[in-house]
């Protein structure tokens, strides 16, 4: 397949560096070179860099995945709009990738796992950057909700969170050590059944006052109380002092429900808001995410695709009203691969108009060093 070469727009649909990521991803995993042009053509600030930090969280990926595939990468400078990654074997062992700023780690993250799966040995990765930034997923997230989920396609990863980093600064810390598999177990998650257990953390750390974690997480509960009232909601209050790079607060709230599913509301504080408004915020996007009904919430849809995609038989997974970051999944991954995804209406008494069924023919991708 070495001899393949995919050419990737980056600037279809949702046009971030979500489709440089897939596509990296896919490409390492697979062995065909790719051409990615227009990427992050849809953002503020085009090319490879970040319109919230300005940095070259996209590039720091990308350099990862060459250097576990002992690939080559051209075109791979900050503000480019336009790269070819070819990739080798991908190999086990200790990686490291540092944004040097506040980019995100669970971004990182996204890249990488992936490639790790489909190593010839085990893998550390040393991620480095921000744990709780803007526009991408939590640390806590990736912990509570992304792994336990991912882990049922037959993924095994440790996430071991060393220092939590912020805006603007960053200074995060996180070591995944990921091994590789044969091939990947398709899911169904189709029944949501009944929440069952609400509770969350609410975080301050470095200069700033206790009492901001208390207000968000008096404000939260207030919040899903006007709509759950008869579960107890757990959301604890934290100065984080030891483990914690600059200055930062926020909230994560996590719902499970007693069929196993997880789904989560999250906010960060901003200088000039109010800490209860954070609170709210988090509260809102939860309840949101529960009363459609479906089986991940907003944030995990999209992430789950590619696991679907390689997965060896039929996925299904139940969700609220498709997002632009999913439909631009799917669309790479069945550019990428054989992959074929069809959506539908969840047609049965618990749905509601805004709940579907996504449903994914995987390609059986498999490890040939396993």
């Amino acid at each position: 397949m070495a001899a393949t070469t995919f050419e990737m727009d980056g600037s279809v649909m949702e046009g971030g560096g979500q489709i440089l990521r897939l596509s990296a991803a896919l490409s390492c995993i697979q062995g065909a070179s790719i051409k990615i042009n227009k990427i992050r053509a849809g953002r503020s600030t085009p090319g490879l860099s970040n319109p919230y930090f300005s940095l070259p969280q996209h590039l720091s990926g990308l350099e990862l995945v060459r250097d576990m595939c002992n690939g080559n990468l051209e075109g791979a400078t900050v503000g480019s709009s336009e790269i070819t990654l070819t990739p080798g074997k991908i190999k086990g062992g200790n990686h490291v990738a540092d944004t040097r700023t506040a980019g995100s780690v669970g971004l990182l993250m996204q890249i990488s796992l992936p490639c790790a799966l489909f190593a010839q040995g085990p893998s550390e990765l040393c991620l480095k950057g921000g744990t709780n930034a803007e526009m991408a997923p939590q640390i806590d997230y990736t912990v509570k909700v992304f792994k336990p989920i991912v882990e049922r396609f037959g993924v095994q990863f440790d996430c071991d969170l060393k220092m939590r980093g912020y805006y603007p600064k960053g200074g995060g810390e996180v070591v995944l050590k990921v091994n590789p598999v044969k091939e990947l177990s398709p899911i169904n998650m189709t029944e949501r059944g009944n929440i069952t257990k609400i509770y969350g953390r609410a975080f301050v750390a470095g200069v700033l006052p206790f009492k901001l974690a208390k207000d968000m997480s008096t404000a939260a509960v207030r919040t899903i109380r006007k709509e759950i009232k008869d579960l107890y909601i757990n959301i604890q209050s934290l100065q984080e002092k030891d483990k914690a790079c600059g200055n930062g607060n926020g909230i994560i709230i996590i719902a499970e429900s007693s069929t196993g599913c997880i789904f989560a509301g999250s906010s960060l504080g901003k200088k000039g808001v109010y800490a209860d408004k954070v609170g709210i915020e988090a509260a809102e996007m939860l309840l949101r995410n529960i009363r459609h009904n479906g089986c991940v919430d907003e944030f995990l849809q999209d992430q789950l695709i590619i696991f679907m995609a390689l997965a060896n038989g039929t996925s299904r997974m139940r969700t609220g009203p498709i997002t632009l970051h999913t439909q631009t999944a799917i669309h790479v991954a069945e550019q990428l691969t054989n992959a074929k995804f069809v959506i539908r209406k969840a047609e049965d008494e618990h749905g509601n108009n805004d709940t579907y069924i996504i449903e994914c023919q995987g390609v059986g991708a498999t490890n040939p060093s396993l």
